[in-house]
């Protein structure tokens, strides 16, 4: 039987959106601190080069100009993430087009941009390699000779030629399940360069006045990972740094990086003035931290009765020219590459790569769109070669409760299967189609919560009004309402009552931040935990107001009840009113919690219903069915936003977003050329939610934030082969591939392309 929840599961408008709309929320652009000066960056315009002089005296003498700043400037200090191998300002040589070469302050953004064409750099041009697989020959120029004494590098070192990082998961015995196997199927697929298109381009703001007093304003939702960045970057404690809370305009993976920040400290540094660094589009597309490029072989045996046998899988990610905005060095979810099935004997390899290419870093779900648009393209091709329809043939392969995961994880309460087949009903997927050209696709995948830790304090006033007091910078997924009705929801007091109060990085030690999917299993657990601490000492209370023991009080819809004894009741205001005056401030509970690995994952399935045309090529999605297993729901309104939202961007990853890059030059760089879905590309949308109470977050609830963007290409590619009998193996699928692709299968006959 469901338990039935008060707040938790209504649909609460979320508390920051009035200011949104209204433009009364403040990001970091719209900071003002008095003296702040303008900061801007002179680039590299060549993707690999030796550095032969630079000479910035005339822009030093510009009128307005308070400092110039070159890496002679600055201590030779890398900085990044984890891995520390990017220079604060490229030191020696530059490695990809857009690289950070000179920076300048000034008065006006007018007068550092001046100043910036009164700089005179002679480079010296050499050897670059863009191909990440190209990359790691012995032939290829090594970009990062030194690797190997980079702080953050994994130990020990990579032997192959700019390979930063390389994992290796596998299970079984991957050459006898080959020699058992029956039939053996062999792809590649590659996945393209993609930015994460948020609204809000990367700003901020840093006061360095020479006191040892550091304070920032950035659109960062890993504050104290930035402070502990910089801190190393400019060889200062921590403690002398605070963050700011502000808004952040949107994320998806992007707004965890470092970026501007090192420098302009060292800007305000040298100039003894608040410095403001706002990036503009051109900016983001040319040295952002984009989506990383996959070119990913999957190598599957086969039983003739249609189980997976063995899986060796290849995937090669191009790092670009840094490592330094990757949290983790590597991309864990390649570890997916098994999919979600059963497959006994499994080998992965995956290799992080050095290019001359713009730095990637993390986007929304790493590795994971790129991982199973390359499984699940793979699955159908098998199933037709078999002769198996693609969903019969994922039923008998998908995990089920008691099998481990293809790298060996064991997850409690799988529900594969269940949504696998929530998708294919609610979609139809044995009903005829409506006319000609149209076909449906499948894709399947899984997204279990990352873990962290988080720190909640609450402070209760005499009226029974509560201040929820954190240090998690919200991203706009709406986890500050999320958390509210936590509190309201313990406390058993509306969730108006219930005020979100965001603190700077000085009021606790540390906090993850948002990122993983792991805000509400982690910070909302430590919420959970802060509001039970409270409600024990209001119950405490209650108890001595009773006369009787805490154990046969409880608190029920605002008021203190004896168990048993409903005609004896004390309001939580009188509780509350007593215990303010006795101590002469708010009563509070607090916990920092750090969450371990969880044992739960959550599953989504998709089906994909799309027309070609084969006059054109174009691809029109007409409907997307996402199925999801889920925990208990805290928030529907937010909840249904976070899947609509991934589908949608799904749906640009696969169809349409690609940043464009020949011998390291980018060419797309606005939105009016990098392609992002407007209204009328979003197709119909539906929904089928599998609830269970079987979540690791408060309330037996699942993340949601990234799994919906996750199958969606797979599941379009399907979709277009069943339609149009051609297989498009590099995203995006764009009209010009397919009508390459029906060309090349009317000249030849053949259904690839």
């Amino acid at each position: 039987m469901a338990t039935t929840y008060s707040v938790v599961g209504t649909s609460v408008t979320r508390d920051e959106g009035p200011d949104k709309v209204s433009g009364g929320a403040k990001y970091p652009a719209d900071v003002v601190v008095p003296g702040t000066l303008s900061g801007k960056i002179l680039r590299s315009p060549f993707p690999h080069a030796r550095i032969v002089s630079i000479d910035t005296s005339k822009a030093r003498a510009f009128p307005g100009v308070h400092t110039v700043l070159t890496a002679a400037d600055l201590p030779d200090r890398p900085v990044g993430r984890l891995l520390r191998d990017c220079p604060v300002l490229a030191r020696d040589r530059v490695r990809f087009v857009g690289e950070k070469v000179v920076a300048v302050a000034a008065d006006t953004a007018e007068a550092a941009e001046e100043a910036l064409l009164l700089i005179d750099v002679e480079y010296e041009e050499i050897e670059a390699v863009f191909d990440s697989s190209e990359a790691m020959e012995d032939s290829a120029p090594s970009l990062h000779p030194d690797k190997a004494d980079y702080i953050g590098l994994p130990k020990p070192a990579s032997e192959i030629n700019n390979v930063l990082a390389e994992n290796h998961w596998s299970k079984g015995d991957v050459d006898q399940g080959f020699s058992e196997s029956d039939l053996i199927f062999e792809h590649t697929f590659n996945a393209q360069l993609m930015h994460q298109a948020y609204i809000e381009p990367h700003a901020c703001i840093v006061s360095a006045d020479g006191s040892g007093k550091v304070e920032i304003w950035a659109n960062n939702k890993g504050p104290f990972m930035l402070r502990d960045q910089l801190a190393a970057a400019a060889g200062i404690a921590k403690e002398q740094i605070t963050l700011y809370p502000c808004n952040i305009g949107g994320d998806f993976g992007g707004k965890g990086s470092f970026m501007d920040v090192p420098l302009c400290y060292f800007l305000s540094l040298h100039s003894g003035r608040p410095v403001k660094m706002v990036m503009d589009y051109i900016q983001e597309l040319l040295a952002g931290n984009p989506r990383h490029p996959a070119k990913i072989t999957l190598k599957t045996g086969m039983k003739k009765d249609g189980r997976i046998w063995a899986r060796q899988a290849h995937v090669v990610f191009n790092s670009g020219a840094y490592g330094a905005f990757k949290p983790r060095v590597y991309l864990g979810g390649a570890d997916h590459l098994g999919g979600a099935y059963q497959i006994p004997h499994v080998n992965i390899d995956s290799y992080m790569v050095y290019t001359n290419s713009v730095p990637c870093g993390h986007m929304r779900a790493p590795a994971k769109p790129q991982v199973h648009f390359a499984v699940e393209s793979h699955m159908d091709m098998i199933a037709e070669e078999m002769g198996i329809d693609a969903y019969q043939f994922r039923l008998i392969n998908v995990i089920k409760p008691g099998d481990a995961s293809p790298t060996g994880k064991e997850f409690q309460e799988i529900r594969a299967e269940d949504t696998l087949r929530g998708a294919a009903e609610a979609a139809g997927w044995d009903k005829p189609k409506s006319g000609p050209n149209i076909g449906r696709g499948m894709a399947i995948s899984d997204q279990p919560p990352g873990s962290g830790q988080s720190s909640a304090r609450l402070a209760m006033d005499a009226e029974g009004n509560v201040d929820l007091h954190m240090s998690l910078f919200d991203t706009g997924t709406g986890a500050h309402t999320i958390l509210r009705q936590v509190v309201a929801e313990v406390l058993t007091i509306p969730v108006e009552n219930v005020r979100m109060v965001i603190e700077d990085t000085n009021a606790v030690e540390f906090d993850s931040g948002s990122g993983g999917s792991r805000v509400t299993y982690t910070s909302g657990q430590a919420v959970l935990g802060a509001a039970n601490d409270l409600r024990g000492k209001l119950i405490s209370r209650a108890s001595e107001l009773f006369e009787s023991d805490e154990d046969q009080v409880e608190l029920v819809g605002g008021s203190f009840v004896i168990k048993g004894d409903a005609s004896r009741t004390v309001t939580l205001q009188e509780v509350t009113s007593q215990a303010v005056t006795d101590t002469h401030g708010p009563i509070e509970g607090q916990l920092t919690y750090t969450s371990p690995t969880s044992e739960v994952t959550g599953f989504s399935a998709q089906v994909a219903e799309v027309e070609v045309d084969p006059e054109t090529g174009q691809v029109t999605v007409l409907k997307i069915v996402t199925a999801h297993d889920v925990g208990t729901i805290l928030n529907p309104l937010t909840h249904q936003g976070q899947i609509e939202g991934g589908v949608i961007q799904g749906l640009g990853y696969a169809l349409m977003e690609e940043i464009s890059i020949e011998d390291g030059r980018i060419s797309t760089l606005s939105l009016g050329d990098y392609k992002i879905p407007t209204m009328p590309d979003i197709p119909i949308l539906e929904t089928v939610l599998l609830e269970s109470p079987s979540g690791p977050a408060p309330f037996d609830s699942k993340g949601i934030g990234e799994s919906s963007n996750v199958p969606v290409a797979g599941a379009i590619a399907n979709a277009v082969y069943d339609a149009a009998g051609v297989r498009i193996f590099d995203l995006p699928i764009t009209a010009e591939k397919v009508l390459r692709a029906l060309q090349e299968k009317e000249a030849s006959g053949k259904g690839a392309g």
